[in-house]
């Protein structure tokens, strides 16, 4: 049996669905929070058990009878993860697989991919078969930020730099891949990315030509940009988290293209002009 965390979020959900093109429903479970949001999956024979990092008792439940895991990964916090690594091998879980970032490196300026290292360790120490899926840079990140820039005009955030923008359905092709075909990505992956670098100045050039609306990209200190978020209700913590992000753009941490990912997928990986077009555009 294939047991997904996480599946009630946009990447686990995807990953479930596309499985179940494929594989029996009675061979698919997932481990959530809140079983009565995945409902619909129970209703199509699939496992629905709860499993919440934070209870290791609920997680040895949800993963039993599991051949493999798929661990979602959820905040920069490695500790979680790793209780659902323990959890996995308890279970006698043959192969545990990880969403892990492009840019994992415990020397990262953005503490989830700190985070992300972390985990990737604690797997390679754990006896378990693993694959960490280093995954790039979820392109709906612009079209969050682009939302509103698109009321405004102008797109405010601190100095930034290239990122290989990478697609939510091109990653559940990837993961759907590592989980049905055994042996084709084992242990750490290479980063599995988009197309192209593209930076905020860039995206938001694609932005406009796509909406047929102008929008301006305004480069303001990151303190200033900080204040103004903590105005808007952001908590502390997470604007420090964004504005980690930024300071690892800037360094070049997630300029990397990599010929994996379409490799994989025998086909190009999107664009970043392809996700805002169905984002922003419908």
């Amino acid at each position: 049996m294939i047991v997904v965390t996480g599946a009630t979020g946009r990447l686990g959900r995807a990953v479930v669905e596309r499985l179940a093109d494929g594989v029996p429903t009675d061979q698919l479970g997932v481990s959530v929070r809140d079983p009565a949001k995945a409902a619909d999956l129970a209703a199509r024979g699939i496992r629905v058990r709860r499993g919440d990092f934070d209870d290791p008792d609920s997680l040895a439940n949800a993963f039993e009878a599991a051949s493999q895991v798929l661990i979602v990964s959820g905040p920069a916090d490695p500790a979680p993860h790793q209780v659902a690594i323990d959890a996995a091998k308890a279970a006698g879980v043959e192969r545990i697989l990880y969403t892990s970032h492009q840019a994992a490196n415990l020397d990262s300026l953005f503490t989830a991919t700190r985070g992300h290292a972390a985990t990737e360790q604690d797997l390679a120490d754990s006896g378990v078969a693993f694959t960490a899926l280093r995954n790039g840079f979820y392109a709906s990140t612009t079209t969050f930020m682009l939302r509103s820039a698109l009321e405004t005009g102008e797109l405010i955030l601190p100095e930034d730099g290239p990122v290989s923008w990478t697609a939510h359905r091109d990653l559940v092709d990837a993961a759907v891949l590592a989980l049905t075909e055994p042996g084709r990505l084992d242990g750490i992956t290479p980063a599995l990315t988009g197309p192209e670098l593209l930076d905020y100045a860039e995206a938001a050039t694609i932005a406009t030509d796509l909406t047929g609306r102008k929008i301006i990209r305004v480069t303001v200190p990151d303190e200033e940009w900080k204040q103004a978020a903590l105005d808007r209700g952001m908590p502390e913590h997470l604007a420090d988290l964004t504005l980690g992000i930024f300071a690892a753009a800037r360094r070049g941490e997630f300029a990397v293209v990599d010929p994996a990912l379409p490799s994989l997928l025998g086909r190009p990986a999107t664009t970043l002009r392809e996700v805002l077009a169905a984002e922003l555009t419908t």
